[in-house]
Parts: structure tokens; sequence; C-alpha cells
């Protein structure tokens, strides 16, 4: 049997067999769990996670942030309630089996702002291109390249597919190959979580830990690559009857101009889903194999000493791109799902860091995200989408970032957008896209939300089950509310409560143990946020 292929059934077969997702422990006050597919507090509530990426890559800038203490009052203030904060390999492990308390200092320092705050952090061990050699993450004594050579592309992300040094390094990786002192690599990244997780166990301003940004397969992309290209090749040759060599389609997707003028080709759903399904048994043995083996292997070492916090495990590289991820969630020593696991996707369109960046296709956007919500019903645990947009200074990205986050609420997932930077509150798409309005905590079962701009309403439902808890949605400016009708039904009394220094605050529902709906008309969205 191919269980690759045979995975999707098994799980759908599961889901009929054994119902919901298995409920986590009960969380301790302030602390977040799972229930089912959902995100709740220590009173049962719904958590909406409405966050951001905040990743520091240059070592020489690392203890450079002084100012963060007004910027995490300014996420608060703009209604981001989670923080995926970067961490590094480098950082942390700077020589084999020294850990670098400098560096842990800096990062208490954001655990307590973040308390102060309201935010939650998401402890991300962060890699581009394996390690800092060549990008950021391992550091250079676990970068076991074996002295190939490193090769780069037109977009930096191109070295993952064509750098025989980073295929190796990752091979050595998922090999566990021994670092100097003969410990093995894996095992040396193992303790550093296993270091993180004993050091905030008490933290409850940290919800869980990424376990390692966009794991990729090594030598093994060679053979993915090639699937995804031959089955492009295909598609053309069967639409205009030109056949392209494997020489010519490398030349293709290595040459950024070239390789979007080949995408404007590839805007129909169908055409998209072939493709990507192509590499599916590829990207499947790497996921079910290497990276869910080291899933349980850090699920395990973690368990040892943290019991609190929720794993966010990713998919593959390959998934970014629509592939469907199917990694198995690690287990539990009864050979049950461990209950603190949330799926962790990033979904990127293939335009991302182009020229073109602005002008996604939608219908590959879809299929993306489609992909994402498929394997997550299959995972059975909560989805909170780790990357998305990457959309930077210049350019026209509110259509495009209004697609993909209403992508988002319609499936009632969390989300970390790709990445604050500098001065991103001015960007067009942040204040509908970011800093909008969206449920924070929902007693009971959210049942559907969205900012409907083109109708001029925000809406909500959910279903609450009991009458103890309030609910609480985000306003980016509570001064609209004095003049504009508020429709809830059933009513119920409600309080509005502004955040200090700001001219934001939070609705809070009062229940009454009913079905609820919520409509506020959106008006005047230049909201012009006021800090002190």
């Amino acid at each position: 049997m191919n269980y690759c292929r045979m995975s999707g059934v098994l799980a759908l077969a599961s889901l009929l067999w054994f119902g919901a997702c298995q409920s986590g422990p009960k969380p301790d006050k302030n602390f977040l769990s799972v229930d089912g597919n959902r995100i709740v507090d220590e009173k049962g509530r719904t958590v909406i996670l409405n966050g951001i990426n905040y990743v520091t890559k240059d070592p020489n800038k690392y203890y450079d942030n002084v100012n963060d203490d007004r910027l995490f009052r300014q996420f608060r203030n703009r209604g981001i309630n989670c923080v995926r904060f970067g961490l590094s390999w480098r950082g942390v492990e700077p020589e084999p089996g020294k850990i670098n308390e400098k560096y842990l200092k800096e990062v208490d320092k954001r655990v307590r702002l973040a308390e102060e705050n309201g935010i939650k952090l998401i402890l991300d061990m962060h890699q581009d291109l394996y390690g800092g050699k060549y990008g950021n993450g391992a550091p250079d004594w676990a970068t076991l390249d074996e002295g190939l050579p490193h090769k780069t592309g037109d977009i930096w992300s191109d070295a993952y597919l064509l750098s025989p040094a980073i295929h190796k390094a990752f091979d050595n990786f998922w090999n566990n190959a021994a670092a100097p002192d003969g410990v093995g690599i894996q095992d040396h990244y193992i303790f550093v979580w296993k270091t993180i997780a004993k050091r905030y166990v008490n933290s409850p301003s940290v919800i869980g830990f990424d376990i390692m940004n966009e794991p990729f397969s090594g030598s093994e992309s060679r053979t993915i690559l090639h699937k995804l290209l031959e089955t492009y090749g295909t598609i053309v040759a069967e639409s205009t009857g030109n056949t392209l060599s494997e020489k010519e389609l490398l030349e293709m997707w290595g040459n950024e101009s070239k390789r979007i003028e080949a995408l404007k080709t590839l805007n129909e759903k169908e055409s998209y889903r072939r493709i990507v399904d192509s590499a599916y048994e590829e990207v499947c043995a790497f996921e079910q194999g290497p990276l869910s083996q080291f899933y349980q292997k850090v699920r395990d070492v973690i368990r040892e000493v943290n019991k609190k916090h929720i794993l966010f495990l990713e998919h593959s590289y390959f998934c970014n791109l629509g592939v469907k991820s199917s990694f198995l969630i690690p287990k539990d020593r009864e050979g049950n799902n461990d209950p603190l696991c949330v799926y962790a996707p990033h979904g990127y369109d293939l335009v991302t860091d182009t020229d073109e960046a602005a002008n996604p296709d939608y219908n590959r956007v879809e299929v993306i995200f489609e992909r994402i919500f498929e394997a997550g019903k299959e995972k059975r645990t909560p989805i909170v989408v780790g990357e998305w947009g990457a959309y930077y200074m210049g350019g026209e990205y509110l259509q495009p970032a209004l697609h993909i986050i209403g992508i988002i609420e319609k499936a009632l997932a969390g989300q970390t957008y790709w990445a604050y930077w500098k001065n991103i509150e001015k960007q067009d798409y942040f204040d509908k896209v970011i800093s909008r309005y969206y449920p924070m905590e929902t007693n009971g079962i959210l049942l559907h939300y969205n900012n409907d701009y083109n109708n001029g309403k925000f809406v909500v439902e959910w279903e609450e089950n009991n009458e103890k808890s309030v609910s609480r949605i985000y306003v980016p400016n509570i001064n609209i509310l004095k003049n504009i009708h508020i429709d809830l039904t059933p009513k119920s009394d409600i309080k509005i409560i502004s955040i200090e220094g700001s001219n934001s605050g939070y609705l809070e529902i009062f229940p009454i143990g009913n079905k609820r709906s919520l409509i506020i008309p959106l008006q005047n969205q230049n909201l012009n946020h006021r800090n002190r």
C-alpha cells in the first residue's frame, strides 16, 4: 500500500470513526489551550489570534530593539493580540552545548512586555536557507555542508532549490549527523527547545513554540521541483503544442522575468491543482518520514519539562505553494495525538518576493488556502496561518491583502501577518486587514465573522454555551461607536472599554446563553490611531 496515497482517505475515516478532536487539558489562569479545532482560554471562550511576525535575523542587531516597550504598546492598541516572535538557534546556542544567557535575557524582556500588554507570543525558531552561513538560523558549527558549493538565483529563496550546500546541510540535519562535539545536530536543536520550554513553563504570555520555520527536505527537493516543472511542461504542451525541455523549464524558473511571464498563463484552478498535486507523494514521504519523526522527538523532550504550552507545527516548504500537507501530529505515551498542537501553515503565491508581489493570481491563492484548510481538517487541530502577505513598501497591496484575510476569516483561523517593519502602519492594507474589527474572545462557539467592506458592515455570529463569560470584540476606534447603530440580536448589556493611550478599545457583550449575532457599520476607515 502507498501510505501517502491513502493518508487522506484514512484521515477522513478517522474523522468519521472518532468524531471531534481530543480536547487539551483545562488551561491554567491566563494560559491558552486547545479544544477540538478551537484555541480557547481558561473560561472556555474561543480565541482568535490576530497577529504579526516580529523577527530579527541579523545577529548584530539581536539586542538593538531598545524601543520594544513602546512597540508592544502599539501592537496592543492596534488589536494585535499575538506576536510570532523569532528566535535564532545560533543566538541561543552559539557553541555546541553552550546556552547564551545574554540572548535569552533579551527574550525574557519581550516575554514580560507581552504579558504587560495582554499579548501572546509564539516563540518561532526561525531559519531561512538553513543557517547564518547562507541566511539565518543554524550556527556555523551546525551547518554541515561538507564543502559543497552554494548557488543562488534571482530571488533569495531560489537558493533552497539551487544550492548543493543548503541541500547537504538539511540532509545532515534530518540524518542527525554528528556535530563537532560528537552529538547529533538535530539533538542539539532539540536540546535548545527543551531549554526554552523549561525556561518559560510558567509564562502565560507565551502561547507556545513554533518548532521550525518552513522545514525543507534537502536534496529530495530536486525530485519535487522536477515533478512540478514536468507537470507544468505537460500542461503547456497540451494547450499550445510546444514541448519544453527540462533545461528550458529550469531556465524559465531560474529567471525572474521569465518566471513571471510563465505564471501569467498559470491562472486556472484545475491546472494549478494538477501541478501541486503531482508532487504530493514526494512531499508526503518527507512529511510523514523525517519531519514527523522530528516533531515526535521534539514533542517528547518538551513534554518532559512543559505540559502547558501549545506546539505550533509547520508543513513542508513546498506546502507553502499549495501541496497538501500530511505530516502526523505527534503522539502522547498512550498513543493519542498530543492535545496541545496547532497546525501553523504558511501560504504564499508564486509571485511573492518578485516585482509582481502586488499582483497575485487569486485562483492560485484560493487553491493554496483550499489545500491548507483541507489538511487542517484532516489533522483535526486549530489553524493559525503563521505567515502570509509579505507586502512591503510600495505597490498597491490592499486588494490582495483583503482577499486573503477574507479567506482566513471565513475559515475562523488565526493569523500572524509577515511581518512587522518600520512604517507598516502607513501602508494601504494595515487599517483594514491587520488593525480591524474581530472577535478576540467569544463565549462558546464562533460560527462566522467577517469585515464586509463591500456592504459596509462587520458581522459576527456565535453560539453561547454559558451565561457567565463576556464576549470581547476589538474595535479600532471606539469613538465611532457613539454615532452608529449597533445591531445585537438578541439584545443584552454591552460595555465599551477604552485602551489607555489610544482611540481603540473593546466591545464587551454580556451573555444570555443563546445564539447571537452582531452587526456594526464600517465607517471612516481612516482611523488615525492616536498613541501617546
